[in-house]
């Protein structure tokens, strides 16, 4: 999107084509063929110009849009030089783990000067998610919309005027890449990025960024689905349009029981749908600002900055926009509803008030018995520095991230391929523990005196074909209590119970909701607390599970799942593709 004063109209310029929304009586697939090329692009923000890495040289990268039920093919072609794939985040891959994404767990990297084709089906599919680079930290500018159109209405009635992606992001002057290297060299935490972005465009609060603010256009008494992603690397956003309320009517591709709020809350890996109804009456200006900032549960450094775009109200005699030349007048005194970067209390409130549609047409078939319950805890961990090396982490450590105080690494070859090949491999095993190896209070020790140091290797949970599984996500209090979106691949899940404290086996799950609880493929699991979700593990294959704070990831805070074939060929991985990229 390298536009500069945005319109709606140039959304074009990123690749997002408005397609009218037909739900097609055929129930015959269609296979929808796309082609990305993974290239270099000199792109200019905040007064600084820098090659960033692209698809088609498009910042965000191009939307894929298709309807429920097709079959979908992108050929990725690496034009530089170093590894790179793409994952299609939300997209479960039933039996088509090869074209998950994440490097070294379903394939090996796409190498320079290389190609690989994504084939994969969108089968009971719907809604917004979103694809990224899932290679180092290239996922800061290789990212953008997917969006899956339903074979029938919309279950909300209100009338669209227009689809409107809204795609958060980050910007750091320096390489994303380097920044990781930097970290991951040193044992400190990360530079913090220099600005957030609504559709690539930082908004008039940051230096140079008059001209690169995002603005849409609105009819007034229209109404707008407001397609929302977080492609964000470290950052938990609020969001919100000054003097207006958003009506609630999907997460994560999967529709809700509508309810309105004056913002949302929406961390790294989640989208959220929404219904916005131009009916306010504006100023001389015709604007009014919309904004995202952070929300801090850390103790450590954070982008505190505010990316900002604007509504525009458009009439017969609206002028043409102008350029935003004084930034000073669009401060955030009207954004009341805006929430401070520290109110847990409305995101525990937002997050309580999601809900499945539990409709007939979209029943909501959380497993209300399960076949085992498996508990982790996610911790920040201070390991102690090398012999003779220098780190600078806090007290002379460095900064690691663990599940079960196990730091994930994440071997130089395909672990699905393993799998499927049956290959006996001394570089990961099948014992990652199913509880804590040690039962202490996890949110209430000292975050420094009684850290570990974790363990690191590639232990990898296997489960049957078809087991029903609970799984306690438990926060510690190591370092920092902190709210971490951990991301499924492969599978949703529900959303059955959370809380703040220790989960108590004894009492918490007398509380769960087995109604109607949301179903989600990324949970925020509280700062200080815990949540719990269950799923039917029913899609063959391996699958990365993980923080979607970027930065915890790289640290090790992830894990994989094994789920073994079925009995039936139709419950069975299917064989790789001849393309399939080799270590």
């Amino acid at each position: 999107m390298e536009g500069r004063h945005h319109q709606s109209s140039r959304l074009l310029m990123m690749g997002i084509v408005f397609l009218a929304v037909i739900f097609p009586s055929s129930s015959s697939p269609t296979t929808r063929r796309f082609q990305f090329n993974v290239q270099w692009k000199k792109v200019t923000r905040l007064c600084h110009t820098k090659p960033l890495l692209t698809v088609n040289g498009k910042y965000p990268g191009p939307t894929i849009a298709v309807h429920e039920g097709d079959n979908v093919e992108v050929k990725v072609t690496n034009l530089i030089a170093t590894n790179t794939t793409i994952h299609w985040h939300g997209i479960r891959q039933l039996r088509t783990g090869w074209a998950d994404g994440p490097a070294y767990v379903t394939q090996c990297p796409i190498r320079g000067g290389q190609s690989y084709t994504y084939k994969f089906s969108v089968v009971d599919h719907r809604g917004t998610l979103l694809w990224h680079a899932h290679y180092s930290w290239q996922r800061v500018s290789v990212h953008g919309a997917f969006i899956i159109y339903p074979r029938m209405p919309y279950p909300f009635k209100a009338p669209i005027q227009d689809e409107v992606p809204i795609i958060f992001g980050e910007w750091w002057n320096e390489d994303a890449e380097e920044v990781e290297r930097e970290m991951m060299r040193t044992g400190d935490g990360p530079k913090i990025s220099e600005a957030y972005t609504i559709n690539g465009m930082p908004g008039p609060l940051y230096p140079c960024s008059n001209k690169d603010t995002f603005i849409q256009n609105v009819v007034p008494g229209k109404t707008y689905l407001l397609r929302i992603i977080n492609a964000a690397l470290n950052g938990e956003l609020f969001f919100a349009i000054a003097n207006h309320t958003l009506t609630v009517v999907e997460i994560d591709g999967l529709y809700t029981k509508p309810f309105t709020t004056t913002a949302i809350m929406i961390t790294p890996g989640q989208t959220t749908n929404v219904l916005l109804t131009a009916d306010q009456a504006p100023d001389y200006s015709a604007m009014f600002p919309m904004a995202a900032n952070t929300y801090v549960t850390s103790i450590f450094p954070f982008d505190n900055s505010t990316t900002m775009g604007f509504l525009r109200y458009t009439t017969i005699t609206t002028p043409r926009a102008k350029p935003l030349n004084r930034p000073a007048v669009y401060s955030l005194s009207s954004l009341y509803n805006l929430p401070q970067m520290k109110d847990t209390a409305f995101a525990t409130g937002f997050s309580s008030k999601l809900r499945s549609l539990a409709s007939a047409q979209y029943p909501c078939n959380v497993p209300k018995t399960i076949d085992k319950r498996i508990v982790t805890t996610i911790s920040l961990n201070l390991q102690d520095c090398p012999a003779n090396q220098t780190c600078k982490g806090y007290n002379g450590k460095r900064f690691f991230a663990s599940m079960n105080n196990q730091s994930f690494i994440r071997p130089f070859e395909s672990i699905l391929e393993s799998h499927y090949k049956n290959l006996t491999n001394h570089l990961f095993s099948s014992d990652f523990p199913e509880k804590p190896p040690t039962t202490f209070n996890y949110t209430g020790v000292n975050p420094f005196t009684s850290n570990m140091n974790t363990q690191f290797g590639t232990k990898l949970l296997v489960v049957p074909y078809g087991s029903s599984l609970e799984i306690v996500i438990q926060g510690t209090s190591f370092l920092s209590v902190e709210n971490h979106p951990i991301h499924f691949h492969g599978h949703n899940f529900f959303i059955v119970g959370r809380g703040f404290g220790n989960f108590d086996v004894n009492k918490d799950p007398q509380n769960y909701n087995l109604v109607d609880p949301p179903e989600r493929n990324t949970v925020g699991v509280p700062t200080g607390g815990w949540a719990a979700i269950r799923f039917k593990a029913d899609n063959p294959g391996v699958w990365f599970i993980h923080c979607h704070l970027e930065e915890h990831t790289s640290w090790g805070l992830a894990m994989a799942l094994v789920v073994q074939n079925g009995p039936n060929p139709s419950q069975c991985l299917l064989p790789p593709p001849a393309d399939l990229p080799s270590c």
